[in-house]
């Protein structure tokens, strides 16, 4: 895992952390996003009473010529270690996540059995968007000296007003990465145990249908309920539908929770 980046961070990016319950959620933020987008989940969470964790991962919130060094490796570590963390301080542990933090999640929720107890996804990155990835990943050194990043399409939200916070640039580097984890993820799903809660946007310009589908089909040995945002566009944890997620997600973790803890709103 590489070292943690001295480049000032975007403001707004830094990571959350608040000490409550024995009941912990760990939150994982997108793809050249940043804590930014899902900071009003976690202090919602966290207000309820809840333990909450959103790190910063590698390579985001800064430049993405800094996220170029990084990979879809060195992001997982960093969610995997905020797991453990969460897991010898809490009874209990749920993992959330938007965009690729729901591939990041959902692997979590395959690797780590035992710990994570439900899963809540904000319209998942599960497969290829951008049929030259699997074309650049063996290459992706060369790639990316040749062109090293793509123009991004950072704020996909539908209040005008609203903004993600996220680079609007793609390295070409890191991008190259990505099918190595959802390969992972989509190889995994027949092992995931803990329910899952996904929402989805059908006005989403980032990820497409075919993510929820995969999830759908191979995630057969655990219960997914699904609920359609029509209000929201892809970065839905900061637009018109992001009281429905919270609301949903809190009573989810209440619903499967053994100690019951949280305050009531």
């Amino acid at each position: 895992m590489r070292p943690t980046s001295a480049i000032p961070l975007i403001p707004g990016a830094d990571p959350f952390s608040h000490t409550g319950s024995g009941v912990g959620v760990l939150l994982c933020h997108g793809f050249t996003g940043s804590p930014y987008s899902m900071r009003p989940w976690a202090e919602y969470l966290a207000e309820a009473g809840l333990t909450v964790e959103l790190p910063r991962l590698p390579g985001h919130g800064t430049t993405w010529q800094d996220m170029a060094t990084t990979t879809s490796d060195d992001w997982y570590a960093a969610v995997e270690s905020a797991l453990l963390d969460l897991a010898d301080r809490c009874d209990e542990v749920y993992v959330m996540g938007l965009s690729m933090g729901g591939a990041l999640t959902l692997r979590l929720a395959q690797e780590h059995p035992d710990i994570v107890r439900g899963v809540v996804v904000v319209n998942p990155s599960l497969t290829v968007e951008d049929r030259r990835l699997p074309v650049i990943a063996p290459i992706r050194h060369l790639a990316a000296r040749l062109m090293p990043s793509t123009p991004g399409l950072s704020s996909d939200v539908a209040i005008e007003t609203a903004s993600e916070g996220g680079y609007d640039r793609v390295p070409t580097a890191a991008a190259a990465t990505l099918p190595k984890l959802w390969r992972a993820v989509q190889d995994g799903m027949s092992g995931l145990r803990a329910p899952v809660l996904a929402y989805r946007s059908p006005q989403d310009h980032v990820v497409g249908p075919d993510s929820l589908r995969i999830l759908a089909r191979r995630a057969v040995n655990t219960r997914l309920t699904i609920h359609l945002l029509h209000d929201s566009y892809h970065v839905a944890t900061l637009d018109h539908d992001a009281a429905t997620i919270f609301e949903g997600s809190l009573a989810f973790v209440r619903e499967r929770g053994r100690s019951g803890e949280g305050s009531d709103r």
